[in-house]
């Protein structure tokens, strides 16, 4: 496609990283703009592992108690990466791919303005042992619940500033300064977290509050890095240099994608903890095993989001330079990478369940409840990974509407079905299990369909 085809603002003003989105082979572009993130989100899939490990080591309590967290705590992983991020990610691309690198700096700083206003929400709102209560926990696994949430959502500003600041730097296309945060916060955490959670020299051990501390003290490392990096001269985007100005305009153009990207994840986990609080009925056994089995899923949503992020930022550039063609061209490449390769990865689950649950417990009878989930919802993990991809295009396209439709269904099928095979059939956990798997087939699908469907044409959001 020849430079005389874009607007000439967009030929004139965008960096080569935003010519190759716009101009080069997709596939390559895709591939070479994703690589660096997924491998720098498979560091953050270490830390995912390596904190089950190291809790698991505290005993059941400790286990079960960050399992009851954990939908909360990647809740807002999810809100601040996939919602705000990836909506920052967008709205920078969409600028810079209309050529207008100061608005793409407008738009970041703002970002960061709102992101750090949504971490006082969960500040405020998710450190309440009442919370986790109301979510099943008793006794000991209330106690190490609270003890974890009460460091982890204190801090949660950390977390958010260092996600929005990735989102700015990836849609300007450079996708290497936030995958070498994330490299850099898991190298630190690795360190960090045994010596908080077990103690060591003159440091007393913290137990799972230890891993919540490690958790935001490498978080806030890595945003002061981005931040710094930039506010460098010469950037096509710039947090700290040029002048701050409020505008009401700003603002609105990044929460019409962020809030229901935002509330996207809300529904998705909100899936999850229902799950959760079914398991939970079987005992604390199988919410052991539950926490450790789901905790794969977690790792797919990373995997996931190194595509999905790319995807953003391509859709967005390419829309900003009105060639919807192409953004769909992009969004299906993406779609279908995603899918092979969460696909590959439940299928080992479903067949060699015990490969997973060993790395994390000894314990028999957890690794066979673990394993009998795994068998069944395992052979669903390529529809979800779907779904996640579609759910990136969509952010970088303005068009969330259906995101939001997959998002509702999954979540009535976990309730309906769940209700019905716990509280009404009386059934086995792995009735439970089946809802779980078709309710991630349903949210995939239903993606799937409305994005052939969706008409990507001129009329996009400016």
């Amino acid at each position: 496609m020849s430079t005389a085809t874009l607007p000439a603002a967009a030929a004139t003003a965008a960096t080569s990283a935003t010519h190759r989105m716009l101009r080069g082979p997709v596939l390559p572009t895709l591939l070479g703009l994703a690589t660096p993130n997924v491998l720098g989100l498979f560091a953050n899939t270490v830390v995912i592992g390596f904190d089950g490990y190291i809790v698991g080591r505290l005993g059941p309590d400790a286990l079960a108690g960050v399992a009851v967290v954990l939908p909360l705590a990647m809740l807002m992983l999810q809100m601040s990466a996939g919602g705000l991020g990836g909506s920052t990610t967008a709205a920078v691309a969409r600028a810079l791919g209309a050529g207008d690198a100061p608005q793409a700096t407008r738009l970041a700083q703002h970002a960061l303005l709102l992101g750090l206003a949504a971490s006082l929400l969960f500040t405020l709102l998710a450190a309440s042992p009442a919370l986790y209560a109301a979510m099943g926990a008793r006794d000991g696994v209330l106690a190490q619940a609270s003890s974890y949430a009460g460091v982890l959502f204190p801090g949660a500003a950390a977390v958010w500033s260092v996600n929005v600041l990735a989102g700015v730097a990836r849609g300007t296309g450079n996708m290497l300064p936030a995958a070498l945060a994330l490299v850099a916060t898991t190298a630190m955490h690795l360190m960090l977290c045994p010596w908080l959670v077990f103690g060591g020299g003159m440091v007393p051990p913290l137990g799972v509050a230890g891993a919540a501390a490690s958790t935001v003290t490498c978080n806030a490392i890595a945003a002061l890095g981005l931040l710094a990096w930039l506010s460098r001269p010469g950037r096509a985007v710039r947090i700290v240099g040029p002048r701050w100005q409020l505008q009401r305009s700003a603002f609105r153009r990044i929460l019409d994608v962020a809030l229901p990207s935002s509330i996207n994840p809300m529904l998705s986990n909100g899936s999850i903890a229902l799950a959760t609080s079914y398991v939970a009925t079987f005992g604390s056994l199988a919410v052991a095993a539950y926490g450790i089995a789901a905790r794969l899923e977690y790792i797919l949503v990373p995997i996931a989001f190194g595509f999905g992020s790319a995807l953003t930022a391509m859709v967005a550039t390419n829309l900003g330079a009105r060639q919807p063609q192409r953004a769909k061209r992009v969004t299906w490449a993406g779609a279908g990478l995603v899918w092979a390769v969460t696909g590959a990865i439940g299928l080992v689950a479903a067949l060699r369940p015990q490969l997973w649950m060993a790395l994390f417990t000894a314990d028999a009878a957890v690794q066979a409840a673990g394993s009998a989930y795994l068998r069944i919802v395992g052979g669903c993990y390529g529809f979800f990974g779907l779904g996640l991809a579609l759910f990136f295009a969509s952010q970088g396209a303005g068009r969330m509407r259906w995101a939001l439709v997959a998002s509702t269904a999954r979540l009535l099928v976990v309730a309906l079905g769940g209700w019905f095979a716990v509280r009404v059939a009386g059934a086995p956990p792995e009735s439970l299990h089946g809802v779980i798997a078709a309710s991630l087939a349903v949210m995939g699908l239903t993606l799937c369909l409305a994005t052939y469907l969706a008409d990507w044409g001129p009329r996009q959001p400016a």
